[in-house]
């Protein structure tokens, strides 16, 4: 940070800022987490400078020796981890990921069948605002009405009807699990590739908290920075008669010079996850959310599908007459930062929303766990009951900020043992 003030002190002091929001709130968002030390020395290391072209032992470029003893060390950790056949790091996010697997596996104009956004898929399943939706000729299957669970009933029916070439499976606001052999099935009848989109709970399957898509997938892709508790980035796991096609379609097909300090995060991130603190972190992390959610639920607030199996709880403010960019508003000036997030069937638009999405990683990563989540429940519930009334919001705003000081984000990292 030194050398950081001498040549650009604005961005020092942004940086500096930036961490002290981060000590001095309490981050809710589902799809944030807090990474260690060792993850953030790792994406600053001199493999930021390192041009890599290819694959191990086929670069373009001199120089790589130990850039390709760090892929592949990435590459078998991940595997071994997950229990995959064939891993590529490269990816620089989850939606280039996406694409790689779409533009290996299928000619433009393609039929694919993929959850609704609003129901709680991803832009990148085929959402009208994406370059997938342009490119390949997607149908949304959501939830049921009475249960706001995937009715895979309706799936099968609609894979019959419209007989797409892949089945996409994965979401950013669903927080129930999903029977990934029963859409394999669904996919297997009608000939489709079956791709598993698993950003948000990565880090709960290698945890083996939840179930693992990947013995049921073609494809499984996910990024390492959400509930995997690592830096930015995609990874794509796929089967062995696959392997080349995926290869190519990462690079060169969809991407250039890989992100080598952010494959060399990776492999950090997958040799973290395999020790027994972190998957004691996703099981907490599990248990904080159904306690969130069983706590809302008694503060009055309808919680979306009647609870949660995995780290995000759905919450619906039309019953508060609230919608959720006001509450995110007012959660954020006492220090309780969250997403607005349309719920099934939402008649809110998308930037007002009337739900909010809350999620327990980044809590948990901290070493919070049921007495605070239940304390944080009530500070939602009492911002949100005396909006505009500054003595509380001031009030609450310190109190979290003492709670804060008790959990510092930046500790001794539990998880290296």
């Amino acid at each position: 940070m030194h050398t950081l003030f001498v040549d650009d002190p604005e961005v020092g002091i942004l940086i500096d800022q930036e961490t002290s929001r981060l000590q001095n709130t309490i981050n809710l968002i589902a799809a944030e987490n807090h990474a260690p030390g060792s993850i953030l020395t790792t994406q600053g290391s001199v493999f930021s400078m390192k041009a890599a072209e290819g694959y191990p032992n086929a670069r373009f470029h001199a120089g790589c020796a130990h850039t390709d003893a760090l892929e592949r060390l990435a590459v078998n950790r991940c595997r071994e981890l997950f229990g995959a056949d064939h891993a590529n790091v490269q990816p620089h996010s989850g939606v280039a990921a996406n694409l790689s697997v779409y533009f290996a596996m299928l000619d433009i104009g393609d039929r694919v069948l993929s959850m609704k956004l609003s129901h709680g898929g991803h832009l990148s399943h085929g959402a009208t605002a994406s370059i997938t939706s342009r490119c390949f000729n997607f149908s949304h299957y959501g939830v049921s009405p009475k249960t706001e669970r995937i009715d895979y009933d309706a799936v099968a029916s609609m894979a019959q009807e419209r007989q797409p070439r892949m089945i996409v499976a994965g979401a950013s606001s669903y927080p129930r699990l999903i029977d990934y052999a029963r859409l394999a099935e669904i996919a297997a009848g009608i000939d489709a590739y079956f791709m598993v989109d698993m950003a948000h709970i990565a880090g709960l399957v290698a945890a083996k908290a939840i179930p693992s898509p990947v013995p049921h997938a073609d494809f499984v892709t996910f990024t390492t920075y959400k509930t995997l508790m690592g830096g930015r980035g995609g990874v794509v796991l796929c089967k062995h008669p696959h392997a080349a096609r995926i290869d190519r379609s990462v690079f060169p097909g969809c991407q250039g010079t890989p992100a080598m300090n952010m494959v060399a995060a990776k492999a950090v991130c997958f040799q973290r996850a395999g020790k027994p603190a972190f998957r004691e972190i996703q099981r907490q992390t599990i248990s904080n959310a159904r306690c969130l959610a069983k706590e809302l639920a008694a503060h009055g607030y309808r919680i979306v599908s009647d609870g949660t199996d995995n780290h995000i709880v759905l919450i619906d403010l039309c019953t508060k007459g609230l919608t959720g960019e006001n509450a995110e508003n007012q959660l954020e000036a006492a220090g309780l930062i969250v997403n607005r997030n349309p719920i099934p069937n939402d008649r809110q638009g998308p930037h007002n929303a009337s739900g909010l999405r809350l999620g327990t990683p980044a809590i948990t990563a901290r070493g919070m766990k049921e007495a605070e989540v239940k304390q944080i429940a009530t500070w939602i519930d009492t911002v949100l009951n005396n909006q505009g009334q500054q003595r509380v919001l001031e009030k609450v705003a310190h109190e979290i900020a003492t709670l804060c000081n008790r959990f510092p984000v930046f500790r001794t990292d539990s998880c290296s043992s």
